[in-house]
């Protein structure tokens, strides 16, 4: 498979590996030399290929930026603010740490918060703004403007946080708009940073801030597998991998057909291998909550495709794959269809999408680690009062990243052949839907409730969502075509990572 190789320094997900305290070695898993690895009866019965998934720490360096006064009589000699003396700063410093300690512990993803440092004068905050970091947290007591601004380096994540009811008050409640961004005049002059950088009191807002930079870490440069060339759907999507490499700097890596049909075919040749599959098949359907209406030879077929898909993973050393033209160019060598595969791998944490669609995969990434959850790569419908029904026959059944949903497994409708799941999931459930445009420039989103999952003629696992907000106004603003949905509430978290990722952004509701 001459199109994967090793990671290169400049990819993401391998410093990921490392960050995330992933070997080389434990990431192949057994996997064995890159480039042309054939499944052996013995290792692929007792071995099999695992590849990790990856997960890489934000990384926050918290920063207290405070200015001693000493008192004078009959004259102006302190500004807005509490905190004066060193008493003043050093209790602060204790409840900033234990407010910290206690949002790492709430986070439910990978945060790194680095020791506090307090700073006084530019020398301090330009030693700090030197450090290895994702994000600078800056706690802005102080009024000294060229502090701050020496630490909030252009280009670089950071956060203001201000305090006015929770301690003492810091300046820059009083101070941010005028000084800081405005620089005394009416324009906001501050480069990287505007008011939704700016957290006043709460934690909890801070924390989905570092949520969405964790989205946003984990995203760019991600490394994706194609089977087949990548693509993107419609008239519209034909420069989105292009796309897709320049504004989310995805590396986007190739296995060709021919390379997986011989794959296929070397593994139907291993009995050990090809045994263990029907053995894992013959497990899942008998799992609660599943029920079997196709072959159940599709069903083996589709775990012995996982299989191979893992080893891809391994010898490209990633977690995410999507497949293109599964119908034409899989299903005719493979013997069943790739849904219950992708929605096996999903379940697993791995990414994994179908149709090899650029205009969508990258805010199937985003939202994928930003939930911390599978996601459900869609096509929808035409919006009608408050409702709109998506569907697709490959979906994941751990939506909530941990219980599994209900499943039958069906044949894809557009064939009729092969093994897809319709997936019953929550009714009642929020969830999250976004329709990235096809020129790369701009995500809608909005927040939904799932009202019913019902079973048209269409593609398999179907959601009727109720629209938190104005559907007349979300049928005039769609753009592309497939979309992605999330189990929970992020629309918050996402715009500011679009936005901070340099695309626009609009939210229904």
């Amino acid at each position: 498979m001459a199109e994967l190789g090793c990671c290169s320094q400049s990819h993401g997900g391998c410093a990921g590996c490392l960050s995330a305290g992933v070997s080389r070695r434990g990431f192949l898993a057994g996997a064995g030399a890159l480039g042309g690895l054939a499944l052996t009866g013995a290792a692929a019965a007792k071995d099999p290929i695992r590849p990790s998934v990856i997960r890489i720490p934000l990384r926050v360096q918290p920063v207290f930026a405070y200015e001693l006064k000493e008192r004078k009589e009959a004259a102006s000699w302190r500004w807005s603010a509490e905190i004066y003396t060193e008493t003043d700063a050093r209790e602060e410093e204790v409840r900033i740490r234990r407010e910290l300690s206690l949002m790492k512990s709430q986070a439910g993803f990978p945060l790194e918060i680095l020791p506090l440092v307090s700073v006084k004068d530019e020398t301090q905050a330009a030693a700090v703004a030197a450090g290895q970091y994702d994000v600078l947290v800056m706690y802005a007591s102080s009024r000294n403007r060229k502090v701050l601004e020496t630490m909030a380096v252009p280009g670089r994540w950071n956060v203001m946080f201000v305090r006015h009811r929770t301690g003492h008050i810091y300046y820059m409640y009083i101070g941010a708009l005028p000084h800081f961004f405005r620089k005394t005049t009416d324009q906001f002059g501050q480069p990287g940073m505007d008011v939704d950088d700016v957290v006043v009191d709460s934690h909890n807002d801070l924390l989905w801030r570092l949520r969405s930079f964790y989205g946003l870490k984990n995203s760019l440069g991600k490394r994706i597998v194609t089977i087949g060339p990548p693509g993107g759907w419609g008239a519209g999507g034909g420069k989105a991998p292009d796309r897709a490499r320049e504004r989310w700097k995805l590396d986007i890596q190739t296995c060709s057909y021919p390379d997986l049909e011989a794959r296929i075919q070397r593994a139907r040749q291993d009995a050990g291998l090809v045994k263990r599959c029907e053995s894992d098949a013959a497990a899942y359907m008998q799992q609660k909550d599943v029920s079997l209406e196709t072959g159940k030879e599709f069903v083996a077929g589709a775990f012995l495709l996982r299989e191979i898909f893992l080893e891809i993973l391994a010898e490209a050393q990633t977690d995410a794959i999507t497949v293109g033209s599964c119908m034409q160019a899989i299903l005719p060598v493979s013997k069943t269809t790739a849904c219950l595969t992708l929605t096996l791998l999903n379940d697993d944490g791995y990414l994994a999408f179908c149709e090899s669609d650029f205009v969508v995969i990258p805010s199937g990434i985003l939202l994928h680690y930003i939930a911390n959850k599978p996601v459900f790569f869609c096509n929808a419908s035409f919006p009608y009062n408050g409702v709109v029904t998506v569907s697709h026959c490959t979906a994941p059944r751990r939506m909530d990243g941990t219980n599994l949903e209900p499943a039958r497994i069906l044949t894809h409708y557009e064939s009729d052949f092969g093994a897809a799941p319709k997936i019953e999931m929550k009714r009642g459930q929020a969830v999250t839907v976004l329709n990235p445009d096809f020129a790369g420039r701009r995500w809608l989103g909005f927040g939904g409730e799932i009202e019913d999952t019902p079973f048209y003629p269409i593609c398999r696992t179907q959601l009727e969502i109720g629209v938190k907000g104005d559907s007349n106004r979300l049928a005039r603003e769609l753009r592309g075509f497939h979309w992605m949905v999330s189990y929970g509430n992020y629309v918050r978290e996402t715009g500011y990572a679009v936005k901070k990722a340099g695309v626009d952004w609009l939210a229904l509701g």
